[in-house]
């Protein structure tokens, strides 16, 4: 997922002497160890299981499809990082870019569902292109590392402004809202409490107060609590209690993908988001995670960091194979190297852990939006922490950083926010005077930007 971790450039300074190496596949590790730490892992990143679907939700596709497709994602991108690229990486969809999808691509274009899904098939074969490439260094190098904070932190604010919404402190103002023209006109609701802002305000005290103190399980207590509360008052009908509890999976949106119908030139500018959002995330959850497990190499590079790349682009094809949006590989992974996972096992075990959610899916489909949204404004703050040093930056690297903040949310827009932000970068570095700092690779994508942005709003 994007996270908080910031991206790890270049070889750890002489201060600050990185973690003892650990090879991924050292076998005084100890299975049991590894064990421990994949189902650590998988207890810190659950909650994806409720929270994705409820954000897929809104683009009318079925929850208990969506739960089994998160499931399958998470179970597949997992067990392949631990297989192939022998990693103690988790995967699951990504939080942002779930947003993305049923927001912007499905919501204010209007793509149909099956279309924006073939669409996540697209992205996932272009990156492991990319990935098997050079390409993939030529792209990470074009867009510096504010550009890169600043997308990461519009996406926190743009889930934060989701969980806001599902906790009914925002809602559409029915006298301004269009979907296709003024995405975000909200108005608040601080005037008109109910018991859903209790509920939230405690969730969200439960979950930052657990995960301060670093229990695992502080996103799913949180989750847990406010559903429970949630049915137990329940005077406004908040909550849909479902006939069962276990049921056979609904595999409705295997296949269900549409990439021959995404082949469209008006759906170039959120397939281009697809595919920069994931490969960027992906390198600075690589990057920070293996600086905090000593997977690095005596560069400190992190290790098989190619394999791992392919590996994330595969999951990202199938999760447009399976019904979902695309997955990424979690931050939380760290929650299982801290007990000492560092071989492919770990991994393996996490995603093994997945799958019997999947029988679940009516227990998991009554979790009501307000419960989520306490996990979602958590995480989108800490999608901004990289963003602790702004104040210091020169005026060329800060202006680009707060409209992208800005833009994103209030638009509801990635795409836009990263088009203006590539735009912005290398003019606003010409007119500093920086104009040797800008790569060439980062001017091809000022005219790709330009001309991306023209389409989008010549008509």
């Amino acid at each position: 997922m994007v996270d908080s971790v910031p991206p790890a450039d270049g070889p750890p300074s002489s201060d600050t002497p990185p973690p003892p190496r650990a090879e991924a596949d050292a076998p005084s590790a100890g299975w049991k160890r590894e064990v421990l730490a994949g189902l650590t892992t998988f207890l810190t990143m659950s909650y994806i299981a409720a929270v994705n679907p409820d954000i897929l939700a809104a683009t009318g596709l079925d929850r208990e499809a969506l739960v089994t497709a998160t499931v399958l994602a998470a179970a597949f991108g997992s067990m392949l990082m631990g297989l192939v690229a022998r990693l103690p990486y988790a995967l699951a969809p990504g939080m942002g870019i779930n947003a993305f999808f049923a927001f912007e691509l499905c919501g204010a274009r209007g793509v149909p569902p099956e279309q924006a899904l073939g669409l996540v098939v697209l992205s996932g074969l272009i990156f492991l292109l990319v990935s098997a490439t050079s390409l993939r260094g030529n792209i990470a190098e074009a867009i510096p590392e504010h550009l890169r904070e600043a997308i990461a932190g519009g996406i926190g604010l743009l889930l934060a402004v989701i969980a806001l919404k599902n906790a009914g402190l925002v809602v559409p103002d029915a006298g301004a809202y269009d979907p296709q023209e003024a995405p975000l006109a909200w108005r608040t609701m601080l005037g008109v409490l109910d018991g859903r802002h209790l509920i939230f305000a405690l969730g969200l005290l439960l979950a930052a107060g657990l995960h301060r103190r670093g229990k695992a399980y502080a996103f799913l207590a949180s989750i847990g609590l406010c559903t429970v509360l949630g049915v137990a008052f329940d005077p406004g009908g908040w909550i849909e209690r479902p006939e069962r509890i276990v049921a056979w999976p609904k595999a409705d949106l295997l296949f269900a993908a549409d990439p021959v119908g995404a082949f469209e030139f008006t759906l170039l500018p959120p397939l281009l988001t697809l595919l920069f959002t994931d490969l960027f995330d992906s390198l600075s959850t690589f990057l920070g995670v293996a600086r905090a497990a000593g997977l690095v190499d005596e560069d400190g590079r992190p290790l098989r960091v190619e394999r791992a790349l392919l590996v994330d682009a595969a999951a990202t094809l199938v999760s447009g194979i399976v019904g979902t949006s695309p997955a990424t590989t979690y931050v939380e992974s760290t929650a299982g190297i801290e007990v000492g996972g560092r071989t492919g096992l770990t991994a393996v075990v996490a995603g093994l852990a997945f799958l019997p959610l999947a029988f679940f899916a009516p227990l998991l489909v009554m979790v009501p939006p307000f419960a989520t949204a306490p996990v979602l404004l958590l995480v989108g703050a800490f999608m901004l922490r990289p963003l602790t040093s702004l104040g210091e930056r020169p005026l060329e690297e800060f202006l680009p950083v707060v409209l992208v903040l800005l833009l994103i949310p209030t638009t509801f827009s990635i795409t836009h926010g990263i088009l203006i932000g590539l735009l912005l970068h290398p003019l606003l570095f010409l007119l500093a005077g920086r104009a040797s700092a800008v790569r060439a690779s980062a001017w091809v994508l000022f005219a790709l930007a330009a001309g991306l942005l023209s389409m989008e709003f010549g008509g």
